[in-house]
């Protein structure tokens, strides 16, 4: 199934949480904290937002950080998404 966003929203999946901490700590489920840093799946075409417009400045494929409570999450074909607007977006990673 492919999601396609509607305006200035992204979808992204999260990137895997660290399982052990740098002093080699391992964390067990509760205690990872979630993943700020997604991978984008796919990007809306833009538009008006607010009588502005908006071009998007992700690309399917960018690593990126995210606002920690941004966005809604979704789970379609047993993979779990988040879906955002790109201003929830903080940076890209590369």
């Amino acid at each position: 199934m492919n999601l396609k966003p509607l305006g200035d929203r992204v979808v992204i999946q999260h990137l895997e949480a660290e399982e052990k901490t740098k002093s080699g700590i391992i964390l067990t489920g509760a205690a990872k904290e979630k993943p700020q840093e997604a991978v984008v799946v796919a990007v809306g075409p833009g538009g008006i937002v607010d009588g502005e417009k908006v071009e998007m400045q992700v690309k399917e494929g960018d690593k990126v950080i995210y606002s920690k409570y941004a966005g809604t999450e979704v789970t379609i074909d047993k993979e779990e998404y988040v879906i955002v607007k790109q201003s929830d977006i903080l940076a890209i990673v590369e």
